[in-house]
């Protein structure tokens, strides 16, 4: 079995994002401000954006932080309800993030909000910004999000898509010390797979002009849209719908020599198949949805908020520390298939049982 290509994901850079920073019941009665009108003849700045950006996507990163940049960053963008589209990244078990966009209310007209928060070495965070500013043309689209209370001055992001090509880019004034937002990071991404989110694309008609959050006076009184706990956050991770939770776990075959405790093993997930025989098919990388790295001696994890499908699951113990697949690095060659349910649990577990030449 000949492996000779390049899979560890730069997936630490999910974090970056982090320091940048249901269905609600409608009426048509327009007396009061905070009571919206029927969505769905009504505009929704920023819609176009839903229309966008499903599929799997990956990219280099630069940022001003000290992660410094990666080569690739890999986000699995799927619907979970008609007007809302979510992905969720771990790096470990202290580092993830989560991000959405939905169809909100602010009291004036709909539009569409980008949810980014999670974990960074620990420390939760999430802020909400919301679309202030849309162009769309027949080659670019550009669509920017930013505080709801602060506006651009704290933090905000954009958006652009020109074919299968998409750039984020986060700015912030870093915790208030600035006059002003500087850019934090920018992602450059091409988009790898569309097949993987077709069923929730199907399942939900997506996308669909339905409100998700009503946020007329969510943020009022308040000093920024982000939060430091989960004490007031107005649409948790726990909250979301359609997502379920796989516990994942990896073995290694008696055959090989023992693992070193102190080296790490990067365990993922593909929507299609990536060994056929003793082959594999390189381009079933172009699939892969979720990953993590754990210590040889952690056995398993629990990937949460996890798009509902078929998956396969699997390990590569990386030997020589270098985050690349070479010799004598630990390999799993087998597809350890699970499907996971809507709002449900699956389990499964990758035998690694090859040892690169």
């Amino acid at each position: 079995m000949h492996i000779n290509h390049k899979i560890w994901p730069g997936i630490a850079v999910a974090i970056l994002c982090l320091l940048a920073s249901c269905h609600d019941k409608q009426s048509t009665n327009n007396t009061n401000p905070n009571v919206p009108p029927d969505v769905s003849t009504s505009a929704v700045k920023g819609y176009g954006l839903l229309l966008r950006i499903s599929g799997i996507w990956d990219g280099p990163v630069t940022s001003t932080t000290a992660l410094g940049g990666y080569p690739e960053w890999i986000v699995d963008f799927r619907p979970i309800s008609g007007g809302q589209v979510s992905a969720k990244n771990e790096l470990d078990t202290m580092n993830d993030i989560f991000m959405s966009f939905f169809i909100v209310y602010d009291s004036t007209e709909y539009k569409l909000c980008f949810r980014n928060g999670g974990s960074f070495a620990g420390m939760k965070r999430v802020s909400y910004l919301i679309a202030d500013s849309v162009s769309e043309t027949g080659t670019q689209a550009y669509y920017r999000f930013s505080d709801f209370v602060k506006g651009t001055r704290r933090v905000w992001s954009e958006v652009i898509f020109r074919n299968d090509s998409l750039i984020l880019r986060s700015y912030t004034n870093k915790n208030n010390s600035l006059s002003s937002a500087v850019l934090h990071m920018e992602w450059r991404a091409g988009r790898q797979d569309t097949s993987s989110c077709q069923a929730a694309i199907l399942a939900f008609h997506y996308p669909q002009k339905i409100m998700v959050k009503n946020f007329s006076s969510t943020f009022a009184g308040l000093t920024e849209s982000i939060f430091y706990t989960l004490t007031g956050d107005p649409y948790p991770e726990s909250a979301q719908p359609y997502l379920g939770q796989s516990t994942l776990s990896y073995t290694f075959s008696p055959s090989l020599p023992a693992p070193d405790p102190n080296k790490s093993v990067l365990m993922f997930v593909t929507t299609q198949p990536m060994i056929s025989g003793v082959s594999i098919n390189y381009a079933s990388l172009k699939t892969r949805s979720r990953y993590v790295i754990l210590s040889s001696g952690d056995r398993s994890f629990t990937f949460n908020y996890m798009h509902p499908g078929t998956y396969y699951v699997y390990a590569f113990y990386d030997a020589d520390g270098n985050r690349t697949l070479s010799s004598g690095d630990y390999v799993s060659t087998s597809n350890a298939t699970f499907t996971l349910p809507a709002s449900s649990t699956a389990t499964q577990t990758a035998l690694i049982n090859f040892q690169v030449p």
